[in-house]
């Protein structure tokens, strides 16, 4: 009886890998296994930036709403605690889009809470 082997399918996931690593230099763009191990690391990269992304962009927002509330006398935790005791519901990003495009409106928010 002949060997039975599922070429297409085992074909198939290579390919699949192959696919994924377009765009890579040198052997990692086509030859499988090197491919395989450097897509798996991206793959891991990826995974963890994304996490890291959410704080690095927190951050960023936390310097901006300082940035702005300093300008008015207040520091962050002085703003943040007197937002939170007056219930406005707007998160950090868009009050750190308000103090960098829209200063007006960010010292009306200021003015709310002092």
């Amino acid at each position: 009886m002949p060997r039975s082997v599922n070429h297409v399918a085992s074909r198939a996931r290579r390919k699949k890998i192959l696919n994924q690593t377009k765009g890579f230099i040198g052997p990692r763009k086509n030859v499988y296994t090197v491919a395989k191990n450097i897509l798996e690391k991206g793959l891991t990269y990826a995974y963890r930036d994304r996490k890291t992304k959410k704080r690095n962009f927190r951050s960023l927002w936390i310097q901006r709403i300082n940035a702005g509330a300093r300008q008015h006398g207040l520091s962050y935790s002085e703003l943040m605690g007197k937002i939170h005791a007056k219930n406005i519901q707007l998160n950090r990003k868009a009050l750190a889009d308000l103090a960098m495009n829209n200063p007006d409106a960010f010292k009306a928010i200021l003015d709310a809470v002092k």
